[in-house]
């Protein structure tokens, strides 16, 4: 068995590696099924990441998004925060990490993300990308974090409807080994109007939610109770810039039955894994 140098590995056995890692495989499991070392991949990982990231920051823009829905994921980098070393509690970067997305619930196109803590700083700084891609009003619908809401003026001013769809939970779980992990039960979801003239059929986060789904089973490092967390947050970044890379422009959408990049007039082809490796070039 031999181990291939990152210098060393054609396009092929690039694509191979980056189909890993965007199918839900940890870098250790992907570095075994392609015969090549941790370090391979890392370096290929974090080539990509930031060739992917530049990539989608360059063509996400004007976009005549109608309507966008916003939400946030939780997972942590190191340790979680109640197993954090006391002299690393409070650095940016590890423990708890929040990924903000956007996702246009027409073309299922997720046109921005931010990787950061949950509050208000974040909120802004997210909401401010999101505002600097569009062209024309848009719709907004984002859950009930109240960071979302000065940061959305700040943003937006008065050029946007934007509504947010607060959900109304029971009691949480009691400390039970069989529902330690169960979420507190959804009693029901109130519809709020915050700003602009928003249409009360699409005040929803359906699509939001349903992509961090998409997201915890298309990335090893989203995936609860198991020790493929990302370990430092330049990995977590570079990872989720290449998730996304494949999510817009080459996974076909079931519903859609283009890629959301297509649907969106971003992109007139699907992708296919060479056509990243073409980006590290």
């Amino acid at each position: 068995m031999t181990f291939g140098a990152m210098n060393r590995l054609n396009t092929e056995e690039r694509a191979k590696i980056i189909g890993c890692l965007v199918e839900g495989n940890s870098m250790r499991a992907t570095a075994r099924l392609n015969y090549v070392s941790i370090n391979t991949v890392v370096k290929l990982l974090r080539e990509a990441g930031r060739a992917c990231s530049k990539y989608q920051d360059k063509v996400f823009r004007n976009l005549n998004c109608k309507r966008l829905q916003c939400g946030e994921i939780w997972s942590f980098v190191y340790a979680k925060d109640k197993n954090l070393p006391e002299e690393m509690r409070g650095q940016d970067g590890v423990g708890s990490v929040w990924t903000w997305t956007a996702i246009d619930a027409d073309t299922k196109l997720v046109p921005c993300w931010y990787i950061g803590a949950r509050d208000a700083s974040a909120a802004y700084h997210f909401m401010h990308d999101v505002a600097g891609r569009l062209i024309g009003r848009v719709q907004l619908t984002t859950d009930g974090h109240k960071p979302y809401l000065n940061a959305v003026e700040d943003a937006f001013g008065a050029d946007i409807d934007y509504a947010m769809l607060q959900k109304i939970y029971g009691v949480a779980p009691t400390d039970n080994a069989e529902i330690r992990y169960s979420p507190a039960q959804c009693m029901g979801a109130r519809r709020a109007v915050i700003s602009g003239n928003p249409d009360y059929r699409h005040i929803s986060t359906s699509h939001a939610e349903r992509h961090n789904l998409t997201m915890r089973m298309n990335m090893r490092r989203f995936t609860r109770l198991t020790n493929g967390f990302s370990k430092k947050v330049e990995q977590h970044e570079n990872m989720i810039a290449l998730y996304f890379m494949y999510y817009n422009f080459c996974r076909i959408h079931q519903t859609l039955r283009v890629t959301p990049a297509m649907e969106a007039g971003v992109s007139n082809h699907v992708w296919n894994l060479h056509d990243i490796i073409d980006l590290l070039q």
